[in-house]
């Protein structure tokens, strides 16, 4: 750093020289045929921060560079499940690049943050936001663990997300459901059958092999998940579990087991099931039958809900169903009203005997 006169030519030149702080490599910048001192002393500050500029760039990455930087090392890595790297990569692009697409990651700040949050998330469910909010936080704890940034911006926010209970068929409308598509040879009707007296979920229900079934012992064992990102893995919960074939069960298995012919999955391969059309296949089939369009998803919270109310104990279902979370099952139960049941109890005892029931007196 400093300025020389040349006396060959009587000018004058400003120079600056710095070392990569991590590979140490130095870096040089030079401007020569300055006419004065005092324009070689402001040529000198323009370098310096030339300088500064060129390093912040080579050290702090852009918002999108780092984003691509984060998901290839996860991916890599498989720290989570390509379907879900795919959810949180298309939420963070959709809703940050358009903003911050030029800028540098130290660039950031909470109030950034904030701002995407109200103004293009406003509207939307405060779960979506939750979510948006997991993910960047994820990006930039990446960020602070790789040294790029100090401390992470993404704001402690609790969001207070609505547990309303989805929707469920009863157990009027889950016996129409079979029946009907039943007696019409639907193609989908051992797909809902075995949901329903199950409650697996689509991708176990996919992956489900024949010598995971045990007919003589009534039992299923769930270990195998698919998905069209991730292809065949763990379940969700990434843990194993077996789930009692109930009774009303054993002679559509035992047919499919007749039909199969050797194939060693159980339930037959359709090209819309492949393609993941069966929430539309089921929403079509329930309104023409006049039942609330539920989604696939949701035969697995009906099967819960029908348990609970029929008294199975919470526990039982959440081990067959494979929920380690008692908050979701939570849900069920205050579908099942399981939460309440016997609550009124306490109120057996104020009874009205000898009480005459009201009677209407009209005025003349």
């Amino acid at each position: 750093m400093g300025i020389k006169f040349d006396e060959k030519t009587k000018t004058w030149t400003a120079y600056y020289s710095k070392r990569h702080p991590i590979t140490r490599v130095p870096k040089n910048y030079k401007r020569i045929g300055l006419k004065s001192k005092a324009e070689a002393m402001k040529v000198e500050k323009e370098l310096v921060i030339q300088m500064s500029n060129y390093f912040h760039q080579k050290i702090v990455p852009s918002w999108p560079d780092l984003v691509a930087a984060y998901f290839k090392r996860v991916d890599e890595q498989n720290e989570i499940m390509k379907s879900t790297i795919y959810n949180r990569e298309k939420v963070l692009r959709h809703h940050t690049l358009p903003l911050w697409e030029n800028k540098r990651v130290d660039q950031i700040t909470t109030q950034d943050i904030h701002k995407i949050l109200s103004d293009r998330l406003g509207s939307n469910a405060e779960a979506h936001k939750k979510f948006f909010v997991k993910c960047i936080k994820g990006v930039l704890q990446y960020a602070v663990e790789e040294g790029i940034i100090l401390r992470n911006p993404t704001p402690l926010i609790k969001f207070k997300v609505n547990d309303k209970i989805k929707s469920v068929l009863n157990e009027e409308q889950i016996l129409l459901l079979l029946r009907r598509s039943q007696e019409l040879d639907w193609h989908w009707y051992p797909h809902y059958a075995v949901a329903l007296y199950t409650g697996m979920r689509n991708g176990e229900l996919y992956a489900l092999t024949w010598d995971k079934v045990s007919l003589d012992k009534r039992q299923i064992l769930v270990n195998c998940s698919w998905s069209s990102k991730d292809g065949y893995k763990s379940t969700k919960s990434g843990d194993d579990r077996i789930v009692e074939i109930p009774k009303p069960l054993l002679p559509l298995l035992k047919d499919l087991k007749l039909q199969s012919g050797g194939n060693d999955f159980v339930l037959p391969r359709m090209s819309k099931w492949d393609k993941g059309d069966q929430a539309r296949e089921l929403r079509f089939f329930l309104k023409s039958l006049g039942l609330p369009e539920i989604r696939f998803h949701d035969l697995r919270a009906s099967w819960a809900t029908l348990l609970l109310s029929k008294g199975v104990a919470p526990s039982k279902v959440m081990a067959m169903g494979g929920w380690k979370d008692m908050d979701t099952m939570m849900i069920y139960m205050r579908k099942a009203g399981i939460d309440i049941r016997g609550a009124t109890s306490v109120l057996d005892g104020l009874q009205t005997h000898g009480i005459e029931s009201g009677k209407l007196i009209s005025f003349k």
